[in-house]
């Protein structure tokens, strides 16, 4: 995107554009798919600088310290900058009929109900009331360990990345890796560029495959290569808090 670059409404009208029937089929597919442009250039700036403002955020992990990988990331506190919910809550019932689906593919309960709202309760009375919604910051050298997310018992089957920063302008490297264990057979991965303003849909730990048998569940990792060159910030949408 340019800085010419004009999303028209609020960020759920823009999400709303989005042709969802394409974007499950490939999710179905693949694990993961890229959305259309959902914020611009200065949007994306304006989040970026949040990373330099210590009171929006509950906490800062050092990933190299925990052997994660290496670079950084910031959870933010649940009084979450308006851009960044309405982000989170207009993803939301999007993507729920397709964890639902997910659900009804692997005989397992959809205890996910139509809001957001009612989610989060069910999560904070369960002892999962922490933020999870992430800022991250990578520089040259950094990267992000193969992982399967993990924040509590509570969990929603989808997550959102988008891209704050331009590939191949502020960065190099840093794509966006995954890895699908296929059932009696080697792992399968692939690798996504995130554009800037642009959303990554990806499971967060598991999603359906199509077997001989019926369905299969298909575990998957995620992770981001090596930054090469620049600064990478990333903005995380988890739709559950965590423990």
């Amino acid at each position: 995107m340019t800085e010419t670059t004009r999303l028209a409404g609020p960020v759920a009208e823009r999400i709303a554009q989005t042709d969802w029937a394409a974007l499950a089929a490939e999710l179905d597919e693949h694990g993961n798919a890229l959305t259309g442009p959902l914020i611009t250039p200065g949007e994306c700036r304006e989040i970026t600088a949040l990373y330099d403002q210590p009171d929006r955020f509950r906490t800062t992990v050092d990933m190299a310290r925990h052997r994660f990988g290496s670079g950084q990331y910031r959870y933010f506190t649940h009084d979450l900058p308006d851009l960044v919910r309405g982000l989170r809550e207009a993803f939301y019932p999007r993507l729920l009929p397709i964890a639902r689906n997910w659900a009804a593919k692997l005989g397992k309960p959809a205890p996910w109900p139509d809001t957001l709202t009612e989610w989060l309760q069910m999560c904070h009375d369960a002892g999962q009331d922490k933020s999870a919604q992430i800022l991250l910051r990578y520089g040259p050298g950094d990267w992000n360990a193969l992982h399967r997310d993990v924040f509590g018992d509570m969990l929603f089957p989808l997550q959102v990345v988008i891209g704050l920063d331009a590939p191949g302008t502020d960065f190099t490297g840093g794509e966006f890796l995954m890895t699908e264990q296929r059932p009696r057979a080697q792992s399968r991965g692939s690798a996504t560029t995130l554009p800037q303003g642009q959303g990554l849909v990806f499971t967060t730990r598991d999603r359906p495959v199509a077997t001989k048998r019926g369905w299969s569940n298909g575990p998957m990792r995620h992770g981001v290569s090596t930054i090469r060159s620049g600064r990478r910030h990333t903005l995380g949408l988890v739709f559950h808090d965590a423990a």
